[in-house]
């Protein structure tokens, strides 16, 4: 599945489930609970390196990407356009090395 095909994933299951009425403000509250989820998840890891990691860290990464592909609906953004813009733009930065 590509960016495309996913940000659709996201825009039709949204549809689907009711979740397309939420605010903007509202997907970036998520958002920010899901990137503390995924913190909480990443720091067990590296509290307990020996211990065998968690599913949870994929599902919440999944969890963030599916809140900016929601967020990226809601505001009209084209994320795979938007991700080759940023690459060309990427691709002539220098980054002090």
């Amino acid at each position: 599945m590509n960016i495309s095909e996913l940000q659709q994933y996201v825009r039709d299951f949204s549809e689907a489930k009711g979740f397309d009425k939420s605010t903007i403000e509202q997907r970036m509250l998520y958002l920010m609970t899901e990137l503390g989820e995924l913190s909480k998840e990443v720091l067990s890891v590296s509290f307990h390196p020996d211990r065998e990691q968690s599913e949870n860290l994929g599902h919440e990464m999944f969890d963030i990407v599916w809140n900016v592909m929601d967020l990226a609906n809601k505001l009209d953004i084209d994320l795979n356009q938007a991700f080759q813009a940023k690459m060309a733009i990427n691709d002539k930065r220098s980054w002090g090395k």
